[in-house]
């Protein structure tokens, strides 16, 4: 559904993306990581035709890009990581606007947008004006707008950011519907937890370079199945292993406490970029 070659973005003497190449299938849901300034967000610039690329070539839903921009907006949603709905207007009057804007003809319009609200659980409130919204129905009606001219690709830039943890994981249960509805889905998030719980491939990006791709437990794998932790004076200190028996070896020949854990993402992700994730 989406294929990227050689993907190359500039931003005067800085290169943003550098020579990236991706291929997603139809109906998968596709995480995106990387810290702050690795080019993810520049890559969903490129993506949904925000920015034109420097160099490469871009195909989405048999279409290409240059060149076939009119038509992939068609077949595309976009929920951007900054809330940018209409507060003035109801809940109802935002995906008018969205609707008419695609042309989508009235009865037709009116019957889905009825469909949407109660999909992300909005129903009742949509003739409340979008300002009384919490973050998270904000969230979910951006969703609903998104989703309203039918696209066959979503990309979802941060959509939980600043969310509680309760209410993303009601957004988490709602990706994972459209997805298996066989939506392509395309994700980036800070919260590698999100990543781990939802996608079946990620691809980790680092200061414009793609520098891993595979599912979330096949990079746990790769990098070791289990961690050793122990502290050296105040430094952390991390060993991984294959299975735990080699673990359990290596702490007893410690001679300070020691704990023995399962890898996840997050490992991979500081093992990669050598960076933290900070929520």
């Amino acid at each position: 559904m989406i294929e990227i070659a050689g993907l190359v973005k500039k931003f005067g003497d800085r290169t943003a993306v550098d020579k990236l190449d991706l291929s997603i299938p139809q109906g998968e849901l596709f995480g995106l990581l990387g810290p702050n300034g690795a080019g993810k967000t520049t890559t969903i610039r490129v993506l949904t035709m925000l920015a034109q690329p420097t160099e490469g070539r871009i195909t989405i839903g048999g279409l290409q890009f240059p060149g076939d921009e009119q038509q992939i907006k068609t077949i595309i949603g976009v929920v951007p990581q900054h809330i940018n709905l209409d507060i003035e207007l109801t809940a109802w009057e935002n995906l008018e606007l969205h609707g008419r804007l695609h042309g989508i003809p009235t009865d037709e319009r009116h019957k889905r947008i009825e469909e949407l609200l109660e999909f992300v659980e909005l129903k009742d409130r949509c003739q409340d004006m979008v300002q009384t919204f919490s973050g998270g129905m904000k969230r979910r009606l951006m969703i609903a707008r998104a989703l309203l001219h039918r696209p066959k690709v979503l990309f979802l830039d941060e959509p939980t950011v600043g969310l509680d943890p309760q209410v993303r994981r009601r957004l988490w249960e709602l990706v994972r519907r459209l997805a298996g509805e066989g939506l392509t889905v395309l994700l980036t998030t800070h919260y590698i937890e999100e990543a781990e719980n939802l996608c079946q491939r990620v691809a980790i990006m680092y200061k414009g370079k793609l520098i891993a791709l595979d599912s979330p437990a096949k990079l746990c794998q790769n990098l070791g199945e289990y961690v050793v932790e122990w502290h050296d004076g105040d430094r952390l200190n991390s060993r991984f292993f294959t299975d735990r028996t080699k673990a359990a070896d290596f702490v007893g020949v410690l001679t300070t406490a020691a704990a023995i854990r399962r890898s996840n993402l997050e490992d991979v992700f500081v093992e990669f970029t050598g960076r933290k994730v900070v929520e």
